[in-house]
């Protein structure tokens, strides 16, 4: 079958964020043809380039969300292909009969975004509390709802229409709609403060949110051409596939490994705009995840922590199945069965240094460590974030570790040593990632915030003991192989370091325990296994679609219009040199009326 994989700011992109699970899941299934689509964050993304794609790519199709208001180096051509891939390029201004059309539908949609906060959550996302938007994203009225897809999809049918969407967004008339939605009553407190600033800063940030709305993706050669939409984030990567099943009736299938709505509002705290726009944002971005669920045949979350944030955003639980992300365990295979536990005096910690593994709360415990094993040592093996702020974090723990920690000397001969080292994979020390691992007799996990702790995982293929805090997904990942304990409890997480040190055979038991559950749940083949069984099952629910080209005037089947070879698994349009796979003695072959994997753009 024909996957449409629709992406924001990830895959095919050389630094997306989901680019390897992507990667993963589009070689594994080799028996299946995909079509990228892909929404690009930044011109940086851009020219960084894209990674290399397999063969089983059919098409690749690109759209920038960042060109509209930045005048970077390329952002002048970047805004000319965005034109021209808005309704084929040859937007026009709106008429009179356009005009109306669109004020109607943005009316509908803005009394809706005013509205949702006024159920509870509205004030709670302005202020920066992502729990209060949340439990309430999927509560508002029917009314309210019905509001939201009345204006969400009529916008969406002008702009296949007519083109013009994202000026409309931007023009005068769009802050007058915005402005009387949100002095209409009962809006929320904080909406209803919104000044002229705050109404135009928001509509230029719904302009970019809805661009996916203006590309010229929604037509017969495009998305309406696959049999699947698999959307790998919620947002703004699912509303190409609302738009396919609306327009195309193609099944929309989401998969979010972190929930988009509870990373906006996480990221809407430490934005630069006023508490007005954070609010009209949070409303939007709640009623557009309440529609994509309500939409999807199937949502599929990375843990259950993830699925508990998208029932409370209106998905139903009928719909929804957790698929943990696959990891690669083949480089941890020989340490993991080894059988070594570790060093006895050396705990270790590795991942990306930023204020949400709170070292600070780490270097604590291990203060009280070193208190009832003096010789002890912590390890902390890892890069620090990107940005300013990771720098800064950084440098705050190594100041905090010189002053907890002063260089210590055997004897007035000796050279002085810190307990404490911060290294880097890569150094002579620690080469390769599974050397990390491996420098620690107990792995500790000190996090205040974590979504799927893939370092936890890490360390369950290399068979190593962990003491982790309870956040995130880290209960359901470590089950009962590893020790957990309250976050920003240092006395908690040095006694449970001390136990495992001091218990080597305990150490060794509960590492074992924990390389096996992990090549049970977290393996790439358990995750590829699950995606293969959702695929068939609702390609094998959807209603047969016939092709338009393949039918006459009076709606029967037109004689030779399918090519025999486009009934054959496997792409047929082979690249010389290479035998195609129907060609072969033996091949197997899909029942007649099953669309072929080669018929792209031919």
């Amino acid at each position: 079958m024909r996957i449409g994989l629709l992406t924001d700011g990830g895959y095919p992109y050389a630094n997306g964020e989901s680019g390897l699970w992507c990667d993963r899941l589009v070689r594994g299934l080799a028996q299946h043809e995909f079509d990228l689509f892909a929404l690009c964050r930044s011109a940086e993304q851009e020219e960084r380039g894209r990674v290399p794609l397999p063969m089983q790519v059919g098409r690749v199709r690109t759209a920038p969300l960042w060109t509209a208001d930045e005048d970077g180096p390329g952002a002048r051509a970047a805004r000319g292909l965005l034109a021209r891939m808005v309704t084929g390029g040859h937007a026009r201004p709106y008429g009179r009969r356009e005009r109306q059309r669109f004020t109607a539908h943005f009316t509908a949609l803005a009394a809706s975004v005013c509205a949702a906060g006024a159920a509870g959550g509205e004030d709670d996302a302005a202020g920066g509390d992502a729990r209060g938007g949340a439990a309430d994203g999927g509560r508002t009225s029917a009314a309210t709802d019905a509001r939201f897809t009345q204006g969400l999809y009529g916008l969406a049918e002008l702009a296949r229409e007519r083109g013009g969407l994202t000026a409309a967004l931007r023009s005068e008339t769009a802050v007058r709609v915005l402005e009387a939605a949100c002095r209409a009553p009962g809006t929320g407190r904080t909406v209803q403060t919104a000044t002229v600033p705050d109404l135009l800063a928001f509509a230029r940030e719904l302009a970019r949110v809805l661009r996916p709305l203006s590309l010229d993706w929604y037509d017969e050669e495009g998305l309406g051409a696959v049999d699947l939409c698999h959307a790998t984030s919620g947002g703004a990567a699912a509303l190409p596939g609302l738009l396919a099943k609306r327009f195309f009736g193609v099944p929309l299938l989401v998969t979010e490994h972190g929930v988009q709505l509870r990373a906006h509002y996480l990221a809407a705290t430490g934005a630069e705009l006023n508490a007005p726009v954070r609010a009209l944002l949070a409303g939007f971005h709640g009623r557009l995840a309440t529609e994509v669920y309500r939409q999807a045949a199937v949502v599929t979350p990375g843990d259950t922590h993830a699925r508990r944030w998208q029932e409370r955003c209106g998905a139903e639980r009928e719909k929804l199945r957790t698929v943990h992300p696959g990891m690669e365990s083949e480089r941890f295979t020989a340490l993991g069965e080894s059988g070594d536990s570790g060093p006895d005096d050396t705990l270790v910690w590795v991942g990306r240094i930023e204020p949400a593994k709170d070292l600070i709360a780490l270097l604590h415990a291990f203060a009280e460590v070193r208190k009832a094993e003096p010789d002890t040592r912590l390890r902390i093996i890892g890069a620090p974030a990107p940005g300013p702020e990771g720098a800064s974090y950084l440098a705050h723990c190594r100041a905090l570790a010189a002053q907890l920690f002063p260089d210590e000397a055997a004897d007035a001969h000796a050279v002085g040593d810190n307990p404490v080292s911060f290294e880097d994979i890569g150094g002579a020390e620690v080469p390769e990632l599974p050397d990390a691992y491996a420098a620690g007799g107990v792995v500790v996990l000190s996090s205040v915030m974590e979504g799927f702790p893939t370092g936890l995982v890490e360390a369950m293929f290399c068979a190593r003991a962990t003491v982790s805090t309870d956040v995130g997904a880290v209960v359901e990942v470590i089950g009962g192989t590893g020790l957990v304990v309250p976050p920003r409890n240092p006395r908690a997480l040095a006694d449970a370091c001390l136990a495992l040190l001091r218990d080597p055979e305990r150490r060794a038991r509960l590492g074992a325990a924990a390389r096996a559950r992990a090549l049970e749940l977290f393996t790439v083949e358990q995750n590829l296994a699950a995606f293969r069984g959702i695929y068939l099952e609702l390609i094998a629910q959807a209603p047969a679609r016939r092709e338009a080209e393949a039918v006459d005037a009076d709606g029967g089947p037109r004689p030779f219009a399918t090519p025999p070879e486009a009934h054959v698994l496997g792409p047929w349009t082979a690249p010389a040199g290479r035998t195609p796979s129907w060609a072969v003695a033996g091949s197997r072959t899909v029942c007649a009326g099953a669309r072929g994997a080669g018929g792209g753009d031919e």
